[in-house]
């Protein structure tokens, strides 16, 4: 493997990785606060097919990437209310909307444009573009610095930056901030958090939100940057993909990072290598398609025993009186 394929290879990781860091870092501020959330593929799901829409009806991918957080945001105050005002079971409410995304956005699609669930093609200012950053044509042709900063680095849309940006912002909220501490806290102990004055009820719709928001910015992604609209079932597992590095990120904003890059790195392997030629045995493309749900498995299976999730997750909280 030269460089320049290298190069090639991390860049497609890195626009493959940027739904499921999204998606992870929407699962962490859910899950820090208590609210185990399973929806994450809907979300993204639903998120994704009104982005696409929006996007091709007014030929803006600013309304679309809107109408998309909006669409995410629909979906988690239903699980806001299931799971925090009803006290219902976050996992039942969480798999209730996987299934409303999924028939929901074929059958909208079907009714709008008849293509069998699939929206038109998008073009022009209907989607996201590259952006180059100053100076990469300039030092493109400098050895090493060149190919890392005009090719990998340089020529991604928006929302990757944005992304990569959330990463540090996120720890920087968690972990310094007030609003972080109550947040932490409401996921590990909501009593406390209640007999301290804070509303916890409060605090843990604040998370919900912020998670639809972070998974509309995933699912407009998907279909107004790194594809050109939206297709039936596109988000294809990545809500439960994000889930499982969450999980082996241990609910932290920098390990979900390198988690995330993993499950991308996979992904550009195998889409780059259909039939990986090890010299003594050749992998076959079925199994590099599936490497990243295999390794979703092994990672849910080996870690999920010694990853400590936060202890109030899950339960839904009674005002003592």
């Amino acid at each position: 493997m030269d460089f320049t394929t290298l190069i090639t290879i991390l860049d497609s990781a890195v626009r493959l990785m940027t739904p499921l860091l999204l998606a992870c870092l929407a699962g962490l501020y859910s899950e820090r606060a208590g609210v185990f959330d399973i929806g994450l593929e809907g979300k993204m799901l639903m998120a994704a097919f009104a982005a696409a829409s929006v996007a091709f009806l007014t030929g803006s991918a600013w309304l679309g990437l809107v109408a998309g957080i909006a669409g995410s945001l629909a979906l988690s105050l239903i699980h806001g209310l299931a799971a925090i005002t009803f006290r219902g079971n976050q996992l039942i409410s969480g798999v209730a909307i996987n299934f409303l995304a999924a028939g929901l956005t074929m059958l909208l699609g079907q009714r709008i444009f008849q293509l069998g669930g699939r929206t038109p093609s998008l073009s022009g200012p209907a989607r996201f573009g590259e952006i180059t950053l100053p100076l990469a044509d300039t030092l493109r042709e400098v050895p090493v610095i060149g190919p890392i900063y005009a090719g990998l680095i340089s020529g991604h849309s928006l929302l990757v930056y944005l992304a990569f940006a959330l990463v540090p912002l996120t720890w920087w909220l968690l972990f310094r901030t007030r609003f972080g501490l109550r947040l932490r806290a409401v996921g590990e102990n909501p009593a406390s958090v209640d007999t301290a004055g804070i509303s916890v009820t409060r605090i843990r719709y604040a998370a919900v939100l912020i998670c639809g928001v972070l998974c509309g910015l995933a699912g407009a992604y998907l279909s107004t940057s790194i594809a050109a609209g939206f297709v039936q079932d596109m988000t294809a597992g990545r809500g439960y993909i994000a889930l499982a590095a969450l999980i082996f990120a241990k609910w932290r904003p920098w390990p979900a990072l390198f988690a995330t890059f993993l499950f991308g790195l996979l992904e550009a392997v195998a889409n780059r290598y259909p039939d990986l030629d090890l010299g003594v045995i050749t992998v076959s493309s079925i199994f590099m398609q599936a490497m990243p749900y295999i390794l979703t498995v092994i990672i849910l299976a080996g870690f999920v025993g010694r990853a400590i999730p936060p202890r109030a997750g899950g339960e839904p909280y009674v005002k003592e009186r």
